[in-house]
């Protein structure tokens, strides 16, 4: 499956498709892209012409080479939080980023399902700017034949968000986990397959894909944590407000 190494700045991919050219616009399983909600702006503009200085509000990235990112929707998931997250190309000025958006709401899904799993490639500004508008408002598929928003998007927009910089960061095995994370379902509580008590959820995701990068000061999300609650443990990240640009 394409992990997007050749994607242009702004791609939003779906479990690994390519949605647009240039230009942040969501995607689904199936590959077929719509155009963006409100993905213009003064950050997202500037992320669309490969600077890598955020727009006004955003703070600087963090220093280099690698870096990571954790974006928060405080009121999502029923005000237990969701998380998104972030990484740095090492050495470069491109971020990866993204999030499973769960858009049924369901507690379960089972492995190779529609969880919302979604990523995209930018500069550090674009990222912020898709990040604080919501990021993936709209999935397209095979199932939805005209996009169905997803769940705490508009309404509950990412918020926050913090950062950590890192000498280094394992983009291969990152990229790896995004995948593994698309196609292995959505789970919070009891799995009606094995009965074992677990979770496969937006925080997992996060932290699995970060773990994988090996992103530095990342605390281990057990499972089923709540969101809100793990993002406070999360010592040496910096930490702040995101809003649309």
């Amino acid at each position: 499956m394409d992990t997007g190494a050749d994607s242009r700045p702004g791609d939003v991919r779906t479990a690994g498709a390519v949605a647009g050219a240039g230009a942040a616009g969501p995607s689904g399983s199936a590959g077929s892209g719509t155009a963006p909600s409100g993905a213009a702006g003064a950050a997202g503009a500037a992320g669309a012409a490969g600077s890598g200085s955020p727009g006004a509000g955003f703070a600087r990235q963090p220093a280099g080479p690698g870096g990571a990112c954790v974006f928060v929707k405080p009121d999502g998931a029923q005000r237990l939080g969701h998380t998104g997250w972030g990484f740095r190309v090492t050495g470069t000025d491109r971020w990866e980023y993204g999030a499973v958006e769960n858009p049924s709401n369901a507690l379960y899904t089972p492995p190779g399902g529609d969880i919302g799993a979604w990523h995209a490639r930018g500069t550090y500004a674009r990222m912020l700017s898709d990040m604080s508008r919501g990021g993936l408002l709209r999935a397209r598929g095979s199932g939805r034949s005209a996009g169905t928003p997803v769940a705490g998007g508009p309404a509950h927009p990412y918020s926050r968000y913090r950062c950590t910089s890192s000498p280094r960061g394992d983009v291969t095995a990152a990229r790896v986990m995004i995948r593994t994370v698309a196609g292995r379902g959505f789970l919070v509580g009891v799995d009606p397959r094995t009965g074992e008590f677990g979770s496969r959820d937006c925080l997992d995701a996060t932290y699995d894909i970060l773990k994988a990068y090996r992103a530095r000061h990342l605390t281990p999300a057990f499972p089923a944590e709540i969101p809100n609650v793990w993002v406070e443990t999360l010592v040496l990240w910096s930490d702040h407000e995101l809003t649309a640009g």
